[in-house]
This record gives C-alpha cells, sequence and structure tokens, in this order.
C-alpha cells in the first residue's frame, strides 16, 4: 500500500468547491493537482463522485490518452467556474444568463440511473452515473458546481484569511465566523503570527 500523501484537500464542505482547490498556490507557487487523467479519477473517488472500482474501470476502457484531454477539460472547467463564483459571490442578482446556459450544455451530457438495493432488510435507492464515452466525466463535476448556485448562499463562499492562502470553502459554522481553510494549518499559522507580532511589540515598547 502507498504511503504517499493525497495532494488533494476535501476543505470545502461541498465538491464543486473542492474541485476549485485543486489547483492551490501556497506562497504564490502553483500547485495543480489534476495534471492527467489519472490524477482526475483519484480526485472523483476522493470526493466521493466515483468508487475505487468504477474509477478503474473506466481508467481500462477509456486509456491515458482519452482520460488525459478529460482531465484538460475539466481543468478548463475549474477555471471558467472560479472566474463565475467569484463574480456571484460579489453580485449574486446580476443575470448569469450566458453562464447558465454553458453549464446546461454540460449538463445536457450527464447520465445517470436508479437501482433499487435490499440492504440489512430496508430497501434504498441508489443512484449510477453512466459514462458513455470520457467526455461524460466533466459534467459530473459540472453538477456539483452546478448544485453551488441552487444549494449555497454566496455570502458564506469564503476565500481563507491565511496568508498566501487561495483555497475556499462553505462557512458551514454556526456563527458563520469560520475565517480559515484549517484551524490546524492557516489557522494556527495565523495565530503563531499574530503571537511573535505581540511579543516583538513588548520586547520594543
Amino acid at each position: 500500500m502507498s504511503t504517499t500523501p493525497s495532494p488533494f484537500l476535501f476543505v470545502a464542505g461541498q465538491p464543486g468547491i473542492d474541485f476549485l482547490n485543486t489547483a492551490y498556490a501556497p506562497g504564490g507557487v502553483l500547485t495543480e493537482t489534476i495534471g492527467d487523467g489519472r490524477a482526475l479519477l483519484d480526485w472523483m473517488v476522493g470526493a466521493g463522485l466515483l468508487d475505487e472500482g468504477a474509477a478503474a474501470a473506466l481508467a481500462r476502457r477509456f486509456g491515458r490518452k482519452a482520460l488525459d484531454a478529460a482531465a484538460q477539460d475539466a481543468r478548463d472547467l475549474r477555471e471558467w467556474a472560479r472566474t463565475w463564483l467569484a463574480a456571484w459571490r460579489a453580485n449574486p442578482g446580476r443575470d448569469y444568463g450566458d453562464e447558465i446556459a454553458v453549464l446546461n450544455k454540460l449538463l445536457a451530457r450527464e447520465s445517470r440511473s436508479h437501482e433499487l438495493v435490499a440492504v440489512k432488510r430496508r430497501f434504498e435507492l441508489l443512484e449510477r452515473p453512466h459514462f458513455s464515452d470520457e467526455h461524460a466525466l466533466v459534467p459530473q463535476i459540472a453538477l456539483q458546481i452546478a448544485r453551488i448556485f441552487v444549494e449555497e448562499d454566496p455570502s458564506l463562499l469564503k476565500a481563507c484569511a491565511g496568508a498566501d492562502c487561495t483555497l475556499w470553502f462553505m462557512d458551514r459554522t454556526k456563527a458563520h465566523r469560520r475565517m480559515f481553510c484549517s484551524a490546524t494549518a492557516c489557522g494556527n499559522r495565523a495565530k503563531v503570527a499574530a503571537f511573535r507580532r505581540r511579543a516583538q511589540r513588548a520586547t520594543t515598547a
């Protein structure tokens, strides 16, 4: 079993926002985590959009070249969605007809079926995505982005307040005062920096 840590950061509380965070730039140095098709499938598994068995089957079925092309489409979608979401945060009441049309074109390629299964004497209805070709992968991500606009409050879509952090998240705290992508990472660094500033002021007073 590999002990290599995952490059993906699932801190946003929403898969579409987590997808925006697949490219981040701590300290101004860009980290791209969806560099190829295999990485795209791995991210979809981590985000709960695919299971590992389905991802392995798709990798065999589509091959590297087709999956790499899908990864490029996904990166293009990510940067386009980032621009739209930034505008939506600043001006949620604006008419976004052109952007909606682009997203709906992708969603029209999204397909899924339902299956009734028995689990421990109970019935569950499972929803399964269909992948006719590699071009059907990106619409699954587009669906998560569409859900942001339907289900989320733009005022709670926040950028991390950490120095040099570029991550976004949905603030689901009760008081809506969350400031950092991670309390143990950017939050702690901010506390340490504030402590050092106070200590420096005390020694120079």
